[in-house]
């Protein structure tokens, strides 16, 4: 081989490398906005997951105090019945 074969094979060998070089440093910068993007994803979700649980926690409450309205409501119904039957047969009484 001359020296220029040398010089060229050398030229080449050493421009794959560097292109190589380039496109791994670019694959690793990308790869490091994905992951970053990735993370805020993450921490998306995360957030989500603690509004869910603040929702749940709400709609518990709301059922404990439905239920407290129910029971109240069915107590005050009673009540109504036995006024009702104590009351309304002497108002019919006196027609």
């Amino acid at each position: 081989m001359s020296g220029d074969t040398k010089a060229i094979i050398a030229t080449i060998i050493s421009t794959v490398v560097t292109t190589g070089l380039v496109v791994a440093g670019l694959l690793m910068t990308q790869i490091a906005g994905v992951n970053t993007r990735i993370d805020d994803v993450h921490a998306r979700v995360d957030e989500m997951r603690t509004e869910m649980r603040d929702m749940r926690t709400s709609i518990e409450r709301l059922e404990t105090r439905l239920d407290a309205v129910e029971v109240a409501l069915g107590k005050l119904d009673r009540r109504l019945l036995t006024i009702e039957r104590l009351v309304l047969p002497s108002l019919s009484s006196k027609q």
